[in-house]
């Protein structure tokens, strides 16, 4: 049996999984917010919950917001602020007396779905999360690839490729750059655009909403998204060459992204030929906590 953890801002999802991946128990709590030790005490009691309903000992898995530095052992870059720069793997392991895996939430999303999911029996995979933010993983014949500096696949932190001079230098990142792929592609960088062409404050959602209904104004903002997301994704498919590619986050559910985004992307691919192919995830919202179980296949 295979334990995954799912660690969010507010909540926490479990679930286990037979050799077969077929879930077996799945539970849900609440975050203890801002709490370090409380979110410790959560997940060691919810792996302690599903042992107790399976009566298995499972692996452990455990995908989190941000990374583990290879340098110190220590969390960072998680939007769950009281874990930053905290050796959690190394305390859920003194609390669990086991060793556990752990990885963060895009590369559990990647390998969710290249292991039994939309991209299942493919050679290289690249799972994007487009959502609040911008992330990804890599899965490389069924593994996850960390790097000797744990930021593969994190495409969000590139300079939007062949920006437009109406593009420069960018919007303002929070990681003290400008011009980031994440300013433009995430869900706040739609708004923001938006925003910036209407003056009107609207969600990712409620821009969708508009362009469906007939706005043109709406529909150019999407139409300029798709532009901005096909270049990011060339560049990744010019270093990387994926079997395939699979959008991740709340941005995924705009379904017209699968079939106008391939469209566009030929132009900066540096090929003649482009076979990857763009899909929407499997197990959507559960990929975290699956891929999260498989990091101990």
């Amino acid at each position: 049996m295979r334990v995954g953890i799912d660690l969010g801002g507010t909540k926490i999802e479990g679930i286990a999984l037979d050799e077969n991946g077929k879930e077996l128990v799945r539970h849900r709590i609440v975050t203890p917010a801002g709490e370090y030790a409380g979110t410790l005490q959560a997940i060691v009691e919810l792996i302690d919950y599903i042992e107790k309903i399976t009566q298995q000992t499972g692996s452990v898995g455990i995908g989190t917001p941000g990374a583990l530095s290879p340098a110190t052992g220590l969390l960072r870059n998680s939007n769950s602020v009281c874990m930053n720069d905290k050796p959690v793997k190394a305390d859920i392991e003194k609390l669990l007396k086991r060793d556990i895996c752990m990885s963060n939430d895009a590369n559990c999303f990647a390998l969710s779905e290249a292991t039994d999911g939309a991209a299942k029996n493919s050679a290289v995979v690249f799972g994007v999360i487009i959502g609040t933010g911008t992330g990804g993983g890599v899965v490389v014949n069924g593994n996850v690839l960390t790097g000797p500096n744990a930021i593969a696949g994190e495409w969000g932190h590139n300079p939007l490729p062949w920006p437009k001079q109406n593009e420069l230098p960018g919007p303002n990142c929070y990681c003290g750059k400008q011009g980031c792929i994440e300013t433009f592609l995430s869900g706040p960088g739609l708004s923001h655009d938006f925003y910036n062409m209407t003056n009107e404050k609207k969600t990712a959602v409620e821009i969708v909403e508009l362009a469906t209904s007939g706005s043109s104004l709406a529909e150019d903002c999407l139409q300029r998204y798709e532009h901005r997301l096909a270049r990011g994704l060339s560049s990744v498919i010019n270093l990387l060459d994926p079997d395939v590619i699979v959008l991740g986050g709340g941005m995924s559910n705009v379904k017209r992204l699968y079939k106008n985004v391939p469209e566009i992307w030929h132009e900066f691919i540096f090929s003649d030929v482009v076979n990857t192919k763009l899909v929407a995830p499997m197990y959507g919202d559960s990929s975290g906590v699956r891929g999260a179980a498989w990091l101990n296949n």
